[in-house]
């Protein structure tokens, strides 16, 4: 029996990649016939893009209509960033490059673009390059750049293995800080570039750093195996930090910034909540300079649990205790948490982003 022009048109959509925006509203994926665009709450698809290439990497500037695409042909590598203005569909403009494009973020009044041993900081308005920045190998393009008008944070691996470069622009100050012994593979910042968290190769432990100073706020354990940390995110409020891994497991952790001095950075405590959650730790920490360093550790107070092996972003949802995920095999998952006793999360809502959309009866 012959296909269906939808089931061919399934078949044929390959996902390349997926990334949300800078607050989380939506996300974009790219794809080998385009991109397309979807809203998280509520979960729908908001517009999608066809082009005669196939597509590595979108990143959405917030809820605009510009976004920054990187080209994929089979026949060459993906050297060129595509500035695009999906309400024009047209070309803004175009950077080309000698070696591989890995990521791209974008700012109100920045592009930033990441290749395996250099990062270019360049100005929207007229394209003028304002900062190179060598790192050290950086595959996964790994960059995260504050994105509030007044703050300009950029974080990105150092020169070394293991090493975070922290560039404050606006005071233009630059802090290296030795967060992992092995190799950066994942980060995140807050909003306002105060906060970053980072998880190593080994994957068993996530680390949140003050980036003015460099000081270590707290460390928290995913697991003792290891593993891949695909992804992290802050909530708005900087009172959790989820994970998401390859064993399939999606982590909350609960973030203790009343330890942290208002004069260290400015940072401000979140405010009391009744029945504060407590982060599980062993009951016989204690005796943590004789037993293992584990037994001692801040586990995640909430867990989800998917497929083994997916690739999968997270990040918190617009609503309260709410976390959203989204695989590389066209899953949506909206969960919630118990912000007390935390646990298991509740699975609330769930798609599959690549179905094509079904027509309306009549």
């Amino acid at each position: 029996m012959p296909s269906s022009p939808q089931q061919e048109q399934q078949q044929q959509q390959q996902l390349s990649s997926v990334s949300f925006n800078q607050d989380s509203t939506c996300f974009s994926a790219a794809t080998n016939t385009g991109f397309i665009v979807f809203n998280t709450h509520p979960f729908s698809r908001a517009f999608n893009r066809t082009f005669s290439f196939p597509l590595s990497f979108v990143h959405m500037l917030f809820r605009s209509n510009i976004f920054a695409l990187v080209e994929s042909h089979p026949t060459s590598p993906p050297h060129k960033v595509i500035i695009w203005d999906a309400h024009r569909s047209s070309c803004l403009c175009e950077l080309s490059f000698r070696s591989d494009v890995r990521s791209v973020r974008l700012r109100n009044d920045r592009i930033i673009v990441v290749l395996l041993h250099k990062i270019f900081v360049y100005n929207f308005l007229d394209l003028k390059l304002l900062h190179q920045i060598e790192t050290f190998a950086n595959p996964k393009g790994l960059c995260e750049v504050s994105s509030l008008a007044n703050s300009f944070v950029l974080v990105c691996p150092g020169l070394e293995k293991g090493q975070i470069r922290v560039e404050h622009f606006g005071s233009k100050r630059t802090k290296f800080v030795l967060a992992h012994d092995s190799v950066i593979a994942s980060m995140a910042l807050t909003l306002d570039g105060r906060l970053l968290a980072t998880a190593s190769s080994k994957g068993t432990l996530v680390r949140v750093f003050n980036t003015l100073d460099g000081s270590l706020l707290q460390e928290v354990r995913r697991g003792t195996d290891r593993a891949e940390i695909q992804s992290l995110a802050f909530s708005s409020n900087a009172r959790w930090l989820a994970a998401s891994s390859d064993r399939g497991t999606i982590h909350v952790f609960n973030l203790k910034l009343d330890s942290v001095s208002p004069g260290n950075c400015g940072l401000q405590s979140p405010p009391e909540q009744p029945s504060s959650p407590r982060s599980p730790i062993s009951s016989i920490s204690f005796m943590k300079g004789v037993l293992p360093k584990y037994f001692s550790s801040e586990w995640s107070m909430a867990k989800f649990h998917l497929q083994e092996g997916i690739q999968y972003i997270v990040t918190f949802g617009q609503q309260e205790n709410t976390v959203i995920i989204v695989g590389m095999d066209g899953s949506f998952y909206r969960c919630t948490f118990d912000p007390v006793s935390g646990g298991e999360m509740t699975q609330v809502e769930y798609h599959d982003f690549l179905k094509p959309k079904q027509p309306a009866e009549s």
